[in-house]
């Protein structure tokens, strides 16, 4: 969970760079998505898309819209391939993600789901934060640890009302997330550093958070998907599995230290 932010540090310094998704811009695509929705998304037509659309496509959101962006999407991949060009990217966004809306939000692509995938991501990284100060503060002074968990729920409150009533801001989402993140890296990275004799197993920590910084590298790359199932992004969700194994192994470690220094009290 420390190490997630580690992953915005990285995305914040070529944010500026990213050129957004170039095969979405493509005219034979746009042409081709219209077409294919004048063609097969009212009437009788659509009546027969419902009719043959499986069950579990239908449960996701699944639309006609969406058929004919994804078929398009091929077209176009296979035009650009003919002609010797790389594969370009569809549909791209940064997605900072919880494991549940995130879940949600690459099962079906709405603006409730991605808000919720969004505000989701900000929470963990507070919640990340607000965990540091009780392992590093929080269990010598209580009132500190509860006067900075306030304050964190009122930067939630206020974070997630500018965006939902005010302008759902990228720009500032993300600046926002790539401040609280790198306090929570460099918090929890300092902590480790400073106990790494006394707390042997803080190292495990450590590993985390340099391990999802390294792997964050796969959110960078932008490469046709292998066997057109795994890009970049995918790989990277599977990658930190392993990861988080890891953490939960610190966890039960320092917890288990931690009991053992309240008995000795």
């Amino acid at each position: 969970m420390a190490g997630r932010a580690a992953r915005l540090v990285l995305l914040a310094g070529v944010a500026t760079l990213a050129s957004g998704s170039q095969g979405d811009r493509e005219p034979v695509y746009r042409d081709c998505v219209l077409r294919c929705e004048e063609r097969n998304c009212s009437g009788d037509a659509l009546k027969h898309f419902r009719s043959r659309q499986p069950i579990y496509m239908s449960l996701a959101g699944w639309t006609c819209q969406d058929d004919c962006k994804y078929e398009c999407m091929w077209v176009t991949v296979g035009l650009y391939l003919q002609e010797g060009h790389k594969v370009p990217q569809f549909h791209g966004k940064v997605s900072l993600n919880a494991w549940f809306w995130s879940t949600v939000f690459h099962t079906k692509d709405t603006d409730l789901t991605e808000k919720m995938d969004y505000f989701c991501a900000s929470t963990v990284i507070l919640h990340s934060i607000y965990l540091c100060c009780v392992r590093t503060v929080g269990l010598q002074r209580p009132t500190v640890a509860s006067a900075f968990r306030a304050l964190l729920l009122l930067m939630l409150t206020a974070h997630v009302s500018y965006l939902s009533l005010v302008r759902f801001d990228y720009g500032y989402n993300l600046a926002a997330n790539v401040a609280i993140g790198l306090v929570n890296v460099v918090w929890w990275l300092a902590w480790c550093w400073w106990n790494r004799q006394q707390l042997p197993h803080v190292r495990k920590c450590m590993a985390v958070v340099l391990l999802l910084q390294g792997l964050s590298l796969l959110e960078l790359l932008d490469f046709p998907p292998l066997f057109w199932v795994l890009d970049a992004h995918a790989i990277w969700h599977i990658s930190t599995i392993p990861v988080h194994v890891l953490f939960f192994s610190f966890l039960e470690e320092d917890s288990l230290y931690l009991l053992k220094e309240s008995k000795l009290d």
